[in-house]
């Protein structure tokens, strides 16, 4: 069966987007070319690869197992076509990355401004999700996590440097209520958490003293899926949080929140922007990977 590859493209956009209007603006044609092509791609496998409402539009069974085998080859078609035609010219096109929201050193603006200023023909999609998923398949060229939860088969190039999870509180909030000497303790105080998305557990809170680590359910009064909102409601003085130390630092420094139990939270390996080593690096992909090592090393002289 002969396919033409435009119809694998738009129906890619679309499954990515959940839009036929967003799809058509990703690719640059008409919503109705991308409809038409939607239709004859289904007409040509015999199969219905999607639901449509007027307010929706979501993958069948069929759609969601055609989504996974074509993802891949679709995507390293497109390295392909990149790597050749951009050979000789400056990066350029669309540049799509996965980023945990705990990325404070990535997503704070700096690094993000500057890569922008210098390579203005790369359009950079940036997602924020604490979800965990296959990269390629979901169409992103590369993505950003902690070290210790990336694929062993990524390319990991260093974000950052050493980072640490610390416990805060406003001076306030432990007048109040006094000053946990233990992770035990924080069972009897009122914590704020954080949790992926609603249908999980709440993240347990992590620690390590003389080679022992261990972890403490603290059943939070407040959980959230927000870092910021959880930074704004310790500063609020709501009560206890946990977080990476980078995201409280400038409250830190300001005095506004206060570190507690720091025996207990030693350094661990930082953040990292990764990549499928077996994807050829495009030179839009090329040129952040050089950014992210010269932003470093410009922090870490500064």
């Amino acid at each position: 069966m002969q396919i033409d590859l435009n119809l694998l493209t738009q129906f890619a956009a679309v499954a990515e987007t959940g839009n036929f209007r967003a799809a058509a603006d990703r690719l640059g044609v008409t919503r109705s070319a991308v409809s038409q092509g939607v239709q004859r791609l289904e007409a040509a496998l015999g199969q219905v690869l999607f639901l449509r409402t007027t307010r929706s539009v979501r993958l069948t069974e069929a759609g969601e197992r055609f989504l996974a085998q074509v993802s891949t080859p679709l995507a390293e078609i497109a390295s392909a076509i990149d790597a050749t035609s951009g050979s000789a010219t400056e990066p350029r096109g669309l540049l799509r990355i996965a980023a945990t929201s705990i990325a404070e050193r990535f997503l704070s603006g700096p690094l993000i401004a500057s890569f922008s200023e210098a390579y203005p023909r790369v359009t950079l999609d940036v997602t924020v999700t604490d979800l965990e998923f296959d990269i390629v398949a979901a169409g992103f060229d590369a993505g950003v996590r902690l070290g210790e939860v990336i694929e062993r088969d990524m390319v990991a190039v260093p974000l950052t440097g050493d980072q640490r999870q610390i416990a805060v509180a406003t001076p306030g909030y432990l007048a109040r209520h006094g000053t946990p000497e233990h992770p035990r303790d924080l069972v009897r105080h009122r914590c704020i958490g954080w949790r992926p998305q609603p249908d999980t557990a709440p993240y347990r809170w992590e620690f390590e003293k003389d080679g022992h680590a261990f972890d403490v359910s603290v059943e939070p009064q407040i959980t959230t899926n927000d870092m910021l909102l959880m930074l704004r409601t310790a500063l609020a003085g709501a009560g206890i949080t946990f977080g990476m130390e980078e995201t409280f630092q400038p409250h830190l420094e300001r005095g506004e929140l206060v570190t507690i139990l720091d025996d207990w939270l030693p350094p661990f390996a930082g953040f990292f922007l990764y990549f499928p080593s077996r994807r050829t690096v495009t030179p839009k992909l090329r040129a952040l990977i050089d950014h992210v090592r010269r932003h470093r090393e410009g922090a870490k002289s500064g």
